[in-house]
Order: structure tokens, then sequence, then C-alpha cells
């Protein structure tokens, strides 16, 4: 069953070229509580904070998002919109989203633990038709713009699975 995941994920990477010429890492990253990108989410609190305003809201709405981006059913446009950076990550969104195994995959959020308030470890099952393919996969989720998004490190990671070294731009 993960074999089958890992192959769901070849098709994001073969639908994005590396526009960068570089990135000669041999391991895929691994997802973790750093910032995933140069753009500073917008609304930051100071670092001093171990966990946003009012944890239980963020931690509803990473796990709404998280479980958005991995349904089927939802539009790409709409994964976009809950993904860090989603408009510079569409090649690879619409490689994921275009393959028919990936309409057969979703996720289920076990566990949200917030490294700061602008960032959470996100703990999740991850199935392929019903059936848990990936049960603790882990990923992160950072404040971008006032929302939760799912970061493009756990994105990246996922293709990567795939043996692609170069998963596309924006990884």
């Amino acid at each position: 069953m993960a074999a089958a995941v890992v192959l769901l994920v070849a098709p994001a990477a073969v639908a994005c070229g590396d526009d960068s010429g570089g990135g000669g890492d041999s391991a895929p990253p691994e997802p973790s509580a750093e910032k995933s990108s140069e753009e500073s989410p917008s609304e930051a609190p100071s670092d001093d904070a171990s966990a946003p305003a009012d944890p239980a809201a963020a931690e509803k709405e990473v796990k709404k998002n998280f479980e958005k981006f991995f349904d089927p059913a939802v539009p790409v446009k709409e994964k976009e919109d809950v993904l860090e950076n989603g408009a510079k990550m569409r090649g690879v969104l619409d490689g994921f989203s275009g393959d028919e195994r990936g309409k057969q995959v979703s996720a289920d959020v076990n566990k949200v633990v917030f490294g700061s308030a602008t960032e959470a470890d996100v703990t999740y099952a991850l199935t392929l038709k019903g059936a848990t393919a990936l049960p603790d996969a882990s990923g992160t989720s950072v404040l971008q713009d006032g929302t939760w998004k799912v970061s493009v490190k756990t994105l990246c990671a996922l293709v990567k699975l795939s043996g692609n070294e170069s998963p596309g731009p924006g990884c």
C-alpha cells in the first residue's frame, strides 16, 4: 500500500521540471518545524510565543486545511489556497491532482503540536481507497496570510518519496 502512495506522487514530480539547475541533495527532506520558505507569514507574533493565541481554533483550522488539501474531491484552486505559496506550487498541484490514484488518496490528521505561534508539526494518516497506507506521516503547517496552510516542505517531501531528485520549482 505504501508503494502505491509513492507511485501516486511520481506524476506530480514528472509534471514539474527543475528550473533552478541546482539541487544536489541526495536525501529527501524531512518535514520539521523549520520554516519551509523564505516568505514570512504575514501575521507573525513574537518569536517567544510557543503557540497561537487561540490554540484550539488554530488546531481545528490546521486539521481542516490539511484534510482539505488531501481530499480528492477538492478542486486544485481550493487546494492552492491551503498550501503555503500555493500559486507558486501550481505545477506540482496539477500533477498531484491529475493522477487517477490522486483521486483515491486522503488524509486524517491525528495530532497537531505547535512549535511556535506560526508553525505546527502535524501527524496524519495517509489513506488510499480508504485503506491506511502511511499511518504516521509527518508534516508541517505554517501560518501564512492569516491562514494555517500545509507547508511546501510537506508537499516536497512527499514528492521526493517518488525518487525524483528534482521535484520541481518551489521545492
